[in-house]
């Protein structure tokens, strides 16, 4: 049986120890998320252009 490969993948991470904001891409959809989090809270966008359109990742851009 072939390995099923992770839906989201985290692309970036920027971390203090007690605050993190990272980059995840659905793989599916290519679609990138922000994940902020402090402490025990959090939260997740997607990502936007300057239009309001999501920040999406092609699969050849992925492969880079």
């Amino acid at each position: 049986m072939a390995k099923k490969e992770k839906r989201f993948v985290r692309t970036s991470v920027e971390s203090t120890g007690f605050e993190e904001n990272s980059v995840w891409m659905d793989r599916e959809t290519g679609v990138n998320y922000l994940w902020h989090s402090t402490g025990h809270a959090g939260g997740m966008t997607p990502l936007l252009d300057r239009e309001g359109k999501p920040i999406i990742t092609t699969l050849l851009e992925e492969k880079e």
